[in-house]
This record gives C-alpha cells, sequence and structure tokens, in this order.
C-alpha cells in the first residue's frame, strides 16, 4: 500500500494502519442518545470493525460526509456547542493487525502546513486541528503555552504534526522529499523482479501481492537527495491512497497580461516584498483579488505595514455565500473587520479606513506592462488604477498530473477538473474508494473534506475498508 501525501490526512491513516485500533470507552457517555444506544451493542468490537453506515446514520453536523461526522463526535462529542467533554474512544494497538504502507511527501510530515506562514492563525479551533490520541491543546501545554482565541499558528501546527509522526513512531514509513510523477494500472505479470528493490526499507511485505490481482499500480517517482540530485524511483501496489491536498496550483484569471512579473498567485509574495523594502507606506497600491480568507490575511498583513490595498471582488458583500457571512463574530474579530471594510470604504462612499479601498462586484480586465490594471464593475463601467502589485488570491487546485488525463476521469462530473468544492473525486461514502478505479482511495480535500477534524473520517473508512481487503478483521 503507498499513499501519496504526509499531510494531517496521510498522517492519520499512518496511524490506523499500524495497528492503532479504536475501541468505545467501556463507562463513557456519548450525549447523543441513539449513537451510545448503538456503541453499547457491540463494546468489545473495535470501530473500524463495526458497520459505519449504521453507526453514523442520524448524525447531522458541519460535513457533508457521514463517516467524517462519526469519528469527529467519537473524539470531540460536544464541541460544536462550546462543550469539551472527553473523546469516548480507547487505542489498543494490536501489531498483528498493522498494514505495511509506506507515506510519500515532498515536505517533512504536515504536508502543506510547513509551506503557510507560521504567524498566521489556523480559521479552526486549535483543539480541531488534532489526531487522534494525542490532543492539541495537551501538545501546546507541554510548550507552556495557550490558544490565542481558542486558535493556533501555522508554525504550531506544522511542529505538533511532525512530533506526532515521532511521539506515535510512525516514522518508518514516511517518505519525506519525494516527488510523484506517475500512476497507472500495470498487469501483474509483467513486473519483473528488480522493480522490487528501491523503497523496501524494513518492510518486505509491502511487496507481496495478492495473487488474484491481476493488475496493480506502478508509482514512479524520485527522491530529492541532499546534495540536490534526483533518484528515481518505482513501487507497485496493490491500493492507493491520493491525499495530496489542494495547495500546489494557485488559481489564475486567464486575462490579459497576468503572467507579468508584478502579479503572483501566493501571499508569501507580499511578505517578501515588505522585507526586501520593494514595497512600503508610499508605493502606489497593492492589489489583492479574491474575497475569501487568504485575501483577507493579506489586507490584515498590508494593513498592518500601512501598505495602500485596493481589493477587487466578483461577490457582493451581503452574499450570504461569502465565508465572513458564515463566520461567528465573536471568534474572529479580524475576519470580522476586513468585512466590515469591505461594506463600508467602497470607491464610490469614502469611509473611515485609509489605505483602503474596496471594489465589490468588479473584476480584472487585463494587467499593463506599465502596472495599470483596468476593471470593470456588473453595469459594464470601466476603471483604470495604477499599482505596485497584484496578489490574485482566489483559490488553489489540485495538481494531479501524476495521473492519466489529470484525474479527470475520477470526478463527480468526468467533464471537468477535479476541485475540492465543486467537483471532488467520486468515492464511495464508507470506504473512500474510487468509484472508477478500484484499488485507489482518496483522502481529505480530493474527497471534499476540506477541514481537518473531518479528513479523519475518511482515514477511519480507508482503514476499515483495507482491514476487510486483507482479511485483518477479527472474526
Amino acid at each position: 500500500l503507498v499513499f501519496l501525501g504526509n499531510g494531517p490526512s496521510g498522517i492519520c491513516l499512518s496511524y490506523l494502519l499500524s495497528g492503532y485500533i479504536p475501541y468505545f470507552k467501556r463507562d463513557s457517555v456519548h450525549p447523543h442518545p441513539i449513537l451510545q444506544r448503538k456503541l453499547e451493542e457491540a463494546p468489545d468490537v473495535s470501530i473500524l470493525d463495526q458497520d459505519l453506515e449504521y453507526l453514523s446514520e442520524g448524525l447531522e453536523g458541519r460535513s457533508h460526509s457521514p463517516v467524517a461526522l462519526l469519528f469527529d463526535t467519537l473524539q470531540r462529542p460536544d464541541t460544536d456547542f462550546g462543550g469539551t467533554a472527553e473523546s469516548v474512544l480507547t487505542w489498543w494497538q494490536e501489531t498483528d493487525r498493522a498494514i505495511p504502507h509506506l507515506v510519500l511527501g515532498r515536505n517533512a510530515p504536515g504536508g502543506a502546513w510547513h509551506s503557510i506562514e507560521g504567524s498566521m492563525v489556523t480559521l479552526s479551533r486549535g483543539e480541531w486541528m488534532g489526531l487522534p490520541d494525542l490532543p492539541f491543546k495537551d501538545w501546546l501545554k507541554q510548550k507552556r503555552r495557550g490558544l490565542r482565541n481558542n486558535r493556533a499558528t501555522a508554525e504550531d501546527i506544522a511542529q505538533y504534526y511532525q512530533h506526532y509522526v515521532m511521539k506515535k513512531g510512525l516514522q518508518k514509513n514516511f517518505r519525506c522529499g519525494t516527488v510523484v510523477t506517475s500512476v497507472r494500472k500495470v498487469s501483474a505479470e509483467n513486473i519483473s523482479n528488480h522493480a522490487e528493490e528501491d523503497l523496501q526499507a524494513n518492510s518486505d511485505s509491502v511487496w507481496n501481492f495478492n495473487e488474484k490481482s491481476p493488475e496493480v499500480f506502478q508509482v514512479d517517482g524520485f527522491f530529492k537527495t541532499v546534495e540536490g540530485d534526483k533518484e528515481p524511483f518505482s513501487i507497485y501496489a496493490e491500493n492507493v491512497v491520493l491525499a495530496t491536498g489542494t495547495y500546489d496550483s494557485p488559481t489564475w484569471l486567464g486575462v490579459k497580461g497576468e503572467n507579468l512579473s508584478y502579479v503572483y498567485h501566493q501571499l508569501s509574495a507580499l511578505e517578501e516584498a515588505v522585507k526586501n523594502n520593494s514595497i512600503g507606506i508610499t508605493s502606489d497600491p497593492v492589489l489583492i483579488v479574491g474575497a475569501g480568507l487568504t485575501a483577507a490575511d493579506a489586507i490584515l498583513f498590508a494593513r498592518h505595514c500601512n501598505i495602500p490595498v485596493i481589493h477587487v471582488f466578483r461577490r457582493r458583500v451581503t452574499d450570504p455565500g461569502l465565508i465572513f457571512n458564515q463566520l461567528p463574530k465573536m471568534m474572529y474579530p479580524e475576519y470580522h473587520k476586513v468585512h466590515q471594510m469591505m461594506k463600508e470604504q467602497t470607491a464610490a462612499c469614502a469611509g473611515p479606513y485609509e489605505c483602503y479601498v474596496s471594489l465589490p462586484e468588479h473584476h480584472v480586465l487585463s494587467f499593463g506592462k506599465d502596472k495599470k490594471c483596468v476593471f470593470q464593475d456588473k453595469n459594464g463601467c470601466q476603471k483604470v488604477y495604477k499599482i505596485s502589485m497584484a496578489l490574485v488570491l482566489t483559490g488553489s487546485n489540485p495538481n494531479l498530473s501524476f495521473l492519466p488525463n489529470n484525474g479527470i476521469d475520477l470526478a463527480v462530473d468526468n467533464g471537468q477538473p477535479v476541485s475540492p468544492k465543486r467537483n471532488p473525486i467520486d468515492v464511495d461514502p464508507f470506504t473512500y474508494e474510487c468509484t472508477q478505479d478500484k484499488g485507489l482511495y482518496a483522502l481529505g480535500p480530493l474527497a471534499g473534506d476540506n477541514f481537518v477534524r473531518f479528513v479523519q473520517g475518511g482515514a477511519l473508512a480507508i482503514a476499515s475498508s483495507l482491514l476487510k481487503k486483507a482479511n485483518k478483521n477479527p472474526p
């Protein structure tokens, strides 16, 4: 078994496949009475070996995935109501049920969390970022730190995930500094013996295929060595898990001049420009395009540095689909502040905020070589602004170039590219196996689960499915 991506979903799945098995904790009481009754029916059978569809039936919450809601409510029973009830799970290590696997990732364990500006505060509450059987707040206490407004920094999260892998003894399964270039099905008969050498390390049984499998997956790629060389590898596996997240490819607007040197698609470009003193208080405004949280983070950063901002976005400020209209004001005061600015400081009417102009229901028509940018409003009226740099922060897409046809054939709408929010990979809701390609699984944002607290249910579903396939379920 090989999985691609070593972020929180990959780490959680590695934990479950390393023989850590969850059971209902005797004498614990879950606040959901129907679920409590179901859990009491088979207290000696692990959650992995029970009927996940039966257990999750009737649960409601902030995810569309029944298994995500189940695993979340077992670990954090009343968290959505502000409660702090303890997990109703207890974990047993049953080494005979471990499934050998490799976790391939570009960075250290934690995935994209290592690429995010360390001081950024998470959208989710800190305790929701935790993984099974090691609460995040307990780890933070060891560092003699508390959570700011119940939220954590990206640096804390990245360190916690690395600590988790070491603490749970999972590091032998992880191969960092790897880039996967191709995943495809091949005939099992054609695999030559030499291909079994590359990544065996201490897990020989990874290569013992089930003789009934006529086809296996060939995973090709390369290691980046300390010297900067690229060492190619090929691995063969009966099952492959896609857990690569969505941080790879920022979305482009597709307008003229977007490839000019002053147009960027990552927040880090603004931080870099401030550090280099290439922009400052007296510069022309920075253009920020987008109305999500990354755009809001850019506005907050620019305001902190007193850099003027022009903020362009397509939606109305009152649009219920706008993320700001879905966040509790008390918990997210800084994002509420940005939303207030968007409403009160439009180009049409000057408001109380200096160095910020909001252009709702506008879109970019073109970027000029002279750093003049043309916008158009909903009525077709055009405006031109001179800017110092542009940040297009309208989301990102997964990079699935290693799959045939960029993975489009696996999506719910197989005529469109895979998109976590609009067109995820089509998976069985109780096994997370791709409906179009057996043996291939998708986890996390690729399967439509975009929050760390909910990606873990997908890991539970996959572990349950793989244990059944491997006949490692007790009778």
